[in-house]
């Protein structure tokens, strides 16, 4: 059965997001502080880890930093309305997506399966894409940079995989968030403009004059073989 951690310090929250969740068939796990996450994580194995930014015992983003030092495992951050700075260091840190408080139970669950199924292994093994000195495997979710492995998080290899098959089409940040994200309601679009950030960091040789990773201002992003 699938497993997820959710981090919340308010008993109210945590008792809403657990009961819909094992609605919705997953086993959950809880935690109330960022010491206790961290110590249940080093004993367990969650498949996903629903994530609180403020937190007592170590906040949310350290906690996320910490859980991204050692594994790609799926993290959703919880971010307070306005919160911008923490969402945005928070998917500069490798999470895969927020919700901003006050949530819907539903919506949160929508986006758990959503980032949950873009971070398992494909069914089917596909096309072997290529471009520079990067190679990418969709069967089994793997990149290559010069024959060495780049750890991308799941929303980074969607991103990276999607242009790479779509080669030198542009694509708008809404166009990107329908495509990758899955979501076609208004989530800020800021999201695909960091994930973009932190994928030339690891696969362009110069980040900051991209040579594959190219924005076309005004309009969006490409990649270009």
């Amino acid at each position: 059965m699938t497993t997820v951690l959710v981090v919340d310090d308010e008993p109210i929250v945590r008792e809403v997001v657990v009961r819909y969740l094992e609605r919705e068939g997953y086993e959950t796990l809880e935690a109330d502080r960022g010491d206790s996450a961290r110590e249940l994580l080093e004993r367990r194995t969650p498949d996903l880890v629903v994530l609180d930014v403020m937190l007592p015992g170590g906040d949310g983003l350290e906690l996320c930093r910490w859980i991204r030092s050692r594994s790609e495992l799926p993290v959703i951050l919880l971010t307070a309305r306005g919160e911008e700075a923490d969402r945005i260091v928070g998917l500069e840190l490798g999470a895969d997506d927020y919700v901003t408080k006050p949530f819907s139970p539903r919506e949160l669950a929508a986006r758990v399966r959503t980032v949950l199924r873009r971070a398992r292994p494909a069914a089917e093994v596909s096309e072997r894409l290529a471009f520079g000195d990067v190679v990418i495997e969709p069967g089994t979710r793997e990149v290559r940079k010069a024959g060495t492995e780049v750890r991308l998080t799941a929303r980074e290899f969607d991103l990276l995989a999607f242009l790479a098959g779509n080669a030198r089409r542009v694509f708008g940040r809404d166009q990107l968030m329908s495509r990758v994200w899955g979501y076609e309601a208004a989530l800020d679009t800021g999201t695909v403009t960091v994930h973009m950030r932190r994928l030339r960091e690891k696969i362009e040789d110069d980040p900051s004059a991209p040579r594959h990773l190219q924005t076309v201002w005004g309009v969006g992003y490409r990649l270009v073989p």
